[in-house]
């Protein structure tokens, strides 16, 4: 069985007993809980609040500014999982207290087979290992190889980071944190001339006033 065949196999598992506890507890809950129906119990509520007004009102558009803005970095945070993998695994390779190889008298030259499972995870092939037990390839250069990932993994997440601040430090300045965002205002600077600013606070806009 290959490892993808394995991964397939975990996940339709995975999914399986997922769904599984889900319709049980369904289930469960159908045959177990009491049924005693009521008018108050069939009345509309939100949130175990009763309603009051009619429910088609129009909300404001901060709230969906704030919300689109929560999704936007909270799915940017969700590639730091693969990266903490890749780097996690590189610093494994790199570790000098584990070695790449083991001699005994019955087998030789073998690979670590700790090495071996993470050159499978990272979907480097098999060849790659009778090399290191051949020789051709020394426990030191594994060791390089994966330093040199190690070093790349940092760097790429330190770009991504970066990026991931700029846009934040973009949606700052312009206010689309704030709840009550900055509105234009007139001041005037002299007889019959206006300046309008679209920078200003309401605290200003309460002084200009």
């Amino acid at each position: 069985m290959t490892l993808s065949t394995t991964i397939v196999g975990y996940l339709l598992l995975f999914g399986a007993v997922g769904m599984g506890f889900v319709l049980i507890n369904i289930l469960m809950g159908m045959l177990l809980r009491p049924n005693n129906p009521s008018e108050e119990k069939q009345e509309i509520y939100e949130c175990g609040e009763p309603t009051i007004g009619s429910s088609f009102v129009q909300f404001d558009l901060r709230f969906y500014v704030v919300a689109l803005l929560f999704i936007i970095f909270d799915v940017e945070v969700a590639f730091f999982f693969p990266w903490a993998v890749v780097f996690g695994k590189s610093a494994q390779l790199s570790d000098p207290g584990m070695p790449a190889v083991s001699a005994t008298v019955e087998s030789g030259v073998t690979v670590n087979p700790a090495v071996i499972g993470l050159h499978r995870e990272f979907g480097l092939p098999d060849s790659l290992n009778d090399q290191i037990a051949d020789g051709d390839i020394s426990a030191d250069e594994v060791r390089e190889g994966a330093r040199s990932l190690l070093w790349t993994c940092l760097a790429d997440i330190g770009v991504f980071f970066a990026v991931l601040l700029m846009g934040f430090a973009y949606v700052w300045k312009r206010g689309d944190l704030d709840w009550v965002r900055a509105v234009g205002h007139e001041t005037r600077a002299g007889p019959g001339a206006t300046v309008r600013s679209t920078s200003a606070r309401p605290q200003q806009l309460a002084e200009t006033r």
